[in-house]
């Protein structure tokens, strides 16, 4: 009995990370665990901690139940699955529609109050970029970080040298060259098992 619900735990959880297009290794940085701990947990031959199981169900939206069942009915979950990627990008959206609908309300106060302060909509941009790699580190994929690093690396800059346009600060620029280089060879970094705990 035992041996049989962890191999249907092992099995949803293999079906979970592949719908989700994930290696075992991208499911184990995310579970700070080594991708040898996620192969057992597949193969059924080792069980989570319950804990683990409730943090792998938050990870792809998932009751508890689904991973103890047996889910022949594919259909179904990828109706749940693609309702569910669709509740998140309406969340982004709406966490970018509000930073500039903020922006916009403080460039309005600003313009009543005889100020045109039109860099407010410069520094939406590295806020934003910091608001989608909030979201992206809670569901999204580290394709996505490069880009909003990216663009907070850049957006902030652009925007420190806006705001202080008459100290003429462009040498701020060759600062972001070195940023953006650790940013790629982030991006570049291989997960291993030896960083996660190894259970």
């Amino acid at each position: 009995m035992e041996n049989n619900i962890r191999q249907l735990i092992g099995i949803n959880i293999c079906e979970l990370r592949k719908s989700k297009k994930m290696t075992q290794a991208d499911l184990a940085q995310m579970l700070n665990y080594s991708d040898k701990a996620i192969s057992r947990w597949e193969k059924g031959n080792t069980l989570p901690d319950i804990d683990i199981l409730l943090k792998i169900c938050d990870i792809f939206g998932v009751q508890f139940e689904y991973l103890i069942t047996d889910n022949t009915d594919k259909e179904k979950y990828k109706k749940i699955e693609k309702a569910d990627m669709g509740n998140r990008i309406t969340i982004v959206l709406l966490g970018v529609t509000l930073v500039w609908f903020l922006a916009t309300i403080i460039y309005v106060y600003a313009g009543i109050r005889g100020t045109k302060w039109w860099q407010v909509f410069i520094w939406a941009v590295p806020i934003m970029a910091l608001l989608l790699e909030t979201f992206n580190r809670q569901w999204g994929r580290k394709f996505f970080s490069l880009f909003s690093l990216t663009l907070l690396n850049w957006g902030l800059i652009t925007a420190i040298y806006l705001q202080f346009l008459s100290y003429n600060m462009w040498l701020l620029f060759l600062l972001g060259a070195p940023i953006q280089v650790c940013i790629l060879l982030w991006y570049n970094i291989k997960t291993t098992g030896k960083s996660f705990k190894n259970k």
